[in-house]
């Protein structure tokens, strides 16, 4: 990012004026930065001051919003309040691991997703995104395991899938509206995860793993969420069951795959089966239980097996890169075509160009043949 990185058509004042204590939050949680830290680089704002600014006590003046553009490489238009801020800011999100996942980490994470709305808002402002197609039903903590299974067979309807595997899970949430990306940062403790903000939906997918199976499980994991629980359900473990049984039946229904699954550890079937549906031999086994095709004990033992060949960690059959988000991008190219080229966009949304090009980029990360 070059020195001048920060400068934008925005004039400081403007900014003051328009100043939006979250997107200060936002910026200096995207660098992983405790107010202290983001003192002591800026050197002319005390934490107290960053603190007060934050908590909407008092407002940056423009040579302060200038020095923090600087310091937190942002434009200097990052600190407005964006045009469409209809939903609250404050949604946590469905972590997986909320409990032990280190509180900067879900930071950073949160501050991500928050340049993917950015993104998304902007791309709408000059191309037309699929409409939100998200049925909801929501849950509570006495909701049946059975009532589960329907709810997935009505989303899976609603959305006119047919029978069997999902061919692609994350194109089919995406052509329903729902912004899906993947990030590449150091957060080795956050999976995927989803904000369900009520305009535009966000799920987050890690980029770590590289496993096909486990990111479409993943995916329909978030759908879950998005669909059957509110921002009050964030971090409760029922919440996590739930969504985990959504995604079972949402990628294996009842009545599509019950007749497919082995009543026996018969591995070569399980790996055929892994092929087919795209989702691991472990989530075929515990369908294979859930379902009452196969005794608990038989599955017990199975799992045993697994984890002395060390299959619990690298299955077998590996079934190639995992799926690849592409509305955003396909959202730009649209963009460039009609004469809004990345960088204009960008800029007049006031984000950093240099993160919104690394969020496009981490699509996909297969090395790419040059003929």
């Amino acid at each position: 990012m070059t020195s001048d990185s920060h400068r934008t058509d925005v004039a400081p004042t403007d900014a003051v004026a328009l100043f939006s204590r979250h997107r200060l939050r936002t910026a200096r949680e995207l660098r992983r930065l405790t107010q202290t830290q983001l003192s002591e680089k800026v050197r002319t704002v005390t934490a107290a001051s960053l603190s007060q600014f934050e908590n909407g006590h008092s407002r940056p003046s423009a040579a302060t919003l200038d020095r923090l553009a600087l310091a937190l490489e942002v434009p200097i238009a990052f600190f407005a309040t964006p045009a469409n801020a209809a939903t609250p800011p404050d949604l946590d999100g469905f972590f997986r691991s909320l409990r032990s996942t280190p509180a900067r980490d879900r930071n950073q994470a949160r501050a991500l997703v928050e340049l993917v709305r950015g993104l998304t808002l902007a791309l709408e402002s000059v191309t037309a995104l699929p409409d939100l197609n998200l049925p909801r039903h929501q849950v509570t903590v006495d909701t049946t395991e059975a009532e589960i299974e329907e709810i997935a067979a009505k989303v899976r309807h609603q959305w006119g899938l047919p029978p069997g595997p999902v061919a692609d899970v994350i194109r089919c949430v995406e052509r329903n509206g729902i912004v899906t990306t993947r990030v590449h940062t150091d957060l080795d403790k956050v999976d995927a995860f989803c904000v369900p903000y009520s305009d535009r939906p966000i799920i987050v997918l890690g980029a770590d793993k590289g496993l096909r199976d486990r990111s479409r499980f993943d995916t329909a994991h978030e759908l879950g969420h998005l669909v059957m629980h509110s921002p009050e359900d964030e971090g409760s473990k029922t919440a996590e069951k739930q969504a985990h049984r959504f995604a079972a039946a949402f990628l294996m229904p009842a009545e599509d795959i019950r007749h497919e699954l082995p009543d026996k550890a018969q591995w070569p079937r399980l790996v055929e089966l892994k092929a087919r549906w795209q989702v691991s031999i472990a989530a075929l086994l515990t369908r294979a239980k859930t379902l009452g095709v196969m005794a608990p004990n038989t599955y017990v033992q199975a799992y045993k097996f697994m984890s002395m060949r060390g299959w619990r960690r690298v299955e077998p059959g590996r079934l190639g890169a995992p799926e690849s988000p592409v509305l955003l991008r396909a959202a730009v190219d649209l963009a460039a075509q009609a004469g809004h080229p990345l960088d204009a966009v960008v800029e007049r949304a006031g984000l950093p160009l240099g993160d919104v090009k690394a969020l496009l980029s981490s699509s996909d990360q297969r090395p790419r043949v040059m003929i």
